[in-house]
């Protein structure tokens, strides 16, 4: 059995990590988070210690550690411009870490993460769970199969509602989610690269507070991409069902359907990760290095092979994202 430690259990992400924990048989020691609504932990670990100052987590850790019980691994569930830090204290206290997805914000975190990594020992994982999933291991088969020259036309499309307490929180600010591109799709472009092959090219053609689009030109696919937070833009079809999120991924003519398998991906990252197959941090880099020059490009508009959602008008309430969160500061 392996011991392990959280970071970040009050938020969205955290239970998936909790059920992983236990699902393998291991066992889930202390927890921290500056917010204490975390009665989630019952579910799991009733027993866990909990901390809402980093500083007597820390000092905990290291109780435990000189009474003879090592910390095995340490779970990164925190923001994602914390990751790098939490990621280096794991490590640092003689730990492998298991970081949620983007595991850091700059292609250049990697770098100083990996030196930590040769100096201490231990390993950082990333969760990159499409590539755990059936249905995307079986389309990259299925290309390495196809024809060898063969530049594939696919169109990306996610949307996932959120209200204006998105704006509000963390995830709003860019400088500390990385913005829309890197907080709701840096899993996406991670598995197009691994399917498709490495980025050639790449234009952005609109990036607002809710929505991002653009073009890709990979080693094996030209991709038009589209991410939204905003409800507007949803299908009407989605609207009817009282749908909230929409995920379509076009290859050519056909529709990949991938909707479902998503239950489990955490266990089995796990699973792989205690069998000595996780994601290192250099599997991250060319979706991190992507990301990062989304974050900072500048969009040309409407021109050249934009996804035709890029044309939906802006968000129909008066306020972008600084401005909401200007509302309640």
């Amino acid at each position: 059995m392996k011991t392990f430690a959280l970071i970040g259990a009050a938020g969205f992400v955290a239970p998936r990590h909790m059920r992983a924990i236990k699902d393998t048989g291991n066992r889930l020691l202390s927890a921290l988070d500056r917010f204490d609504s975390v009665g989630i932990i019952d579910s799991f670990f009733p027993e866990a210690d909990f901390f809402v100052e980093f500083e007597r987590f820390d000092r905990h850790i290291e109780k435990l550690r000189r009474r003879g019980t090592q910390l095995d691994y340490l779970s990164v569930c925190s923001p994602n411009y914390l990751h790098d830090a939490h990621i280096r204290f794991g490590l640092r206290v003689g730990a492998d870490v298991i970081c949620e997805k983007p595991v850091v914000l700059n292609p250049w975190n990697i770098d100083a993460l990996e030196e930590i990594e040769r100096e201490t020992g231990r390993n950082a994982y990333n969760i990159l769970q499409l590539r755990l999933h059936p249905s995307v291991i079986e389309l990259k088969e299925r290309i390495e199969a196809g024809p060898k020259d063969k530049v594939y036309d696919v169109d990306l499309t996610y949307l996932t509602s959120r209200g204006h307490w998105y704006y509000t929180s963390w995830k709003g600010d860019e400088s500390k989610s990385g913005g829309i591109a890197t907080n709701i799709g840096v899993h996406f472009y991670d598995m197009l690269c691994w399917v498709f092959g490495g980025v050639r090219e790449s234009v952005v053609h609109i990036h607002t507070h809710d929505r991002a689009a653009g073009y890709l030109e990979l080693e094996r696919a030209r991709v038009r991409w589209f991410l939204s937070i905003n409800a507007d833009v949803l299908p009407e079809a989605a609207k009817a069902a009282g749908a909230r999120t929409y995920r379509s991924l076009r290859i050519g003519e056909e529709e990949f359907e991938f909707s479902g398998g998503f239950e489990d991906l955490h266990t089995r990252s796990y699973e792989e990760v205690l069998a000595g197959r996780g994601f290192r941090l250099g599997e991250a880099r060319r979706a991190i290095e992507l990301v990062h020059d989304i974050r900072n490009a500048q969009p040309i508009g409407l021109k050249g092979e934009y996804h035709p959602l890029a044309e939906k008008p802006l968000a129909n309430h008066p306020f972008d994202g600084k401005q909401v969160r200007q509302l309640y500061e």
